[in-house]
């Protein structure tokens, strides 16, 4: 979708184009975004320091690189898993095309979704609307995440959060 098309769906209200200079709650959905949470024993002050330790296969670096708020974070990125399209978490090399990886990644969404309560009531306002990120890339052999992929998982994380409330009720 190109930034135009984006730009007039958001200007409408159909939609939220996600990036961390826009208005609530388009940023706080941003990975760049500071957000303190746990996922898998790590801890980790940004989505964007989470998803850039998986291009690092030391274990310590990617620690590191978790506990960094988001440009710090963005700094941190590197080229070098795209020869190979492996990323690491945790000593263990993952196929960034594969079912593992997007679940992985879905798995730390699910973390940040129920630890952040300011992530959550952000993602749920949204509802109604559709979820860009036109300032994403579209080929997941260019990036750690396709802004595709990032908003499917985001939908689906508001979706499900609705079906559960819609349960309890």
């Amino acid at each position: 979708m190109n930034r135009f098309y984006a730009w007039w769906l958001v200007r409408i209200g159909k939609a939220i184009d996600i990036w961390s200079k826009s208005k609530y709650p388009a940023d706080v959905l941003s990975n760049l975004h500071d957000s303190i949470f746990i996922f898998d024993e790590v801890e980790c002050h940004s989505m964007e320091g989470f998803l850039q330790s998986l291009k690092q296969q030391d274990e310590a670096k990617q620690r590191q690189i978790c506990k960094m708020k988001g440009l710090d974070a963005k700094r941190q990125s590197s080229s070098n898993w795209q020869k190979d399209q492996i990323v690491w978490w945790k000593g263990k090399p993952i196929n960034r095309h594969s079912d593992e990886f997007f679940n992985l990644v879905t798995s730390a969404y699910t973390a940040l979704f129920q630890q952040s309560r300011l992530f959550r009531e952000a993602l749920l306002s949204t509802k109604g609307k559709k979820l860009l990120h036109s300032r994403g890339k579209k080929d997941s052999h260019d990036t750690i995440l396709t802004e595709q992929e990032f908003c499917v998982i985001l939908i689906k994380l508001r979706e499900n959060a609705r079906t559960e409330d819609n349960i309890e009720q």
